[in-house]
């Protein structure tokens, strides 16, 4: 196995006798000499047996996080709530946890993570641990340590054990000597914080074990995120997140960007589509490993506009934090997403005015959105 921990067959397999020790149920590999298909039918995570089919068994690594949940819910419709394991170092929500596999896994544990891979037969692994850009850049030895090493150990998982591995990408990954409108797929990156270096070294270092080891290693640029069922977990474009929740609860806003700030957004089930369309995608179609992908472009001027139509008396006022600002102004207006539109059928289903209303129609009936409908 042309990987950088090859341990050899019978040491991988000792390595892995032991169980993975979170206080899940988990049959460990047995001895050498079983035959695959006996190991197969007798695996199990949480005393519910697998059936054998065709599904992808799935692991989420940082699931916790802004999109891991919805991806897992999402995944867990299309392929069986069992074929899809969350996990997370922190402890989940009642609702999480009973919805279906969770388990603890820490990226920097290589053998724990490795553990987790072989004996839940683990065939996909959308890799989301990561810290974002605004708390990236308050830590930066953590960020390097989760975003990189940790990157380093799944990698070397998924090409050992021959998984399609997803690993997002994002509008971060360029910088302030990037093209910025619109900005496309191949161009000159080199962005300036840690959180934006390691998405490249990402992009660069899945591109390279694919070329080198054949690992189906696939990658998204993603924009701006923007979702109802999570708060702002610390990114520069959180702005359009926390807006709705005090445009409802207080009808005042202080933005963090200037009103003129151009960034690149979508809302999360458009986010969350796209991550499965191109795990989906034949082989055969992809040109690339890495993909910008793209739905609207707005400034936090024109979002307060489109959410006053809801929230009349909405009060909008700029206090810019210089760091944010600072990284918003080295990233993209525009994303360029043709290659993603052309190569695997790409396309978005909400532009910024379904966006407003679908954030609105989730989150509540205050009263003054009830007036202003």
């Amino acid at each position: 196995m042309p990987i950088v921990r090859n341990l050899g067959r019978a040491a991988s397999q000792l390595l892995q006798s032991s169980g993975c020790g979170c206080g899940v149920s988990i049959v460990p590999v047995r001895c050498i000499g079983v035959s695959p298909r006996q190991v197969a039918s007798d695996a199990s995570f949480h005393s519910v047996t697998f059936s054998e089919s065709n599904h992808p068994r799935v692991l989420i690594t940082g699931g916790l996080g802004q999109l891991g949940v919805g991806l897992a819910k999402l995944l867990r419709k299309r392929f069986g709530k069992n074929n899809v394991i969350l996990s997370d170092i922190r402890k989940p929500a009642d609702n999480v946890f009973y919805s279906g596999p969770f388990i603890f896994a820490d990226i920097l544990d290589y053998k724990n993570l490795r553990e987790i891979v072989v004996n839940n037969r683990i065939t996909w692994l959308f890799h989301y641990s990561a810290l974002l850009s605004a708390v990236g850049e308050a830590n930066v030895p953590l960020a390097r340590a989760v975003n990189i090493t940790g990157l380093h150990n799944v990698l070397d998982i998924a090409a050992e054990h021959n998984l399609r591995l997803f690993v997002p990408s994002t509008i971060g990954a360029f910088g302030p000597t990037s093209p910025r409108d619109p900005t496309p797929d191949l161009c000159i990156q080199r962005p300036r914080t840690i959180y934006g270096v390691s998405k490249v070294h990402a992009e660069l270092m899945g591109e390279y074990y694919h070329y080198r080891y054949g690992l189906d290693f696939r990658c998204l640029r993603y924009p701006g995120i923007i979702s109802a069922d999570s708060q702002p977990g610390g990114g520069t474009t959180d702005y359009a997140v926390q807006i709705f929740h005090d445009a409802i609860k207080t009808g005042k806003f202080k933005c963090y960007l200037r009103p003129d700030t151009r960034l690149p957004m979508m809302y999360i089930d458009d986010c969350l589509k796209a991550t499965l369309e191109i795990m989906e995608a034949p082989a055969e179609a992809l040109t690339m490993r890495t993909y910008n992908i793209s739905a609207m472009s707005f400034t936090p001027e024109e979002l307060a506009q489109e959410v006053q139509k809801y929230v009349p008396e909405l009060e909008m006022s700029y206090n810019v934090d210089q760091v944010r600002q600072a990284i918003a102004d080295s990233w993209p207006m525009n994303f360029d997403d043709s290659n993603a539109r052309r190569d695997w059928g790409w396309k978005h289903d909400y532009d910024l005015a379904e966006l407003v209303t679908t954030m609105f129609s989730y989150l509540g009936s205050d009263s003054r959105i009830a007036q202003a409908n």
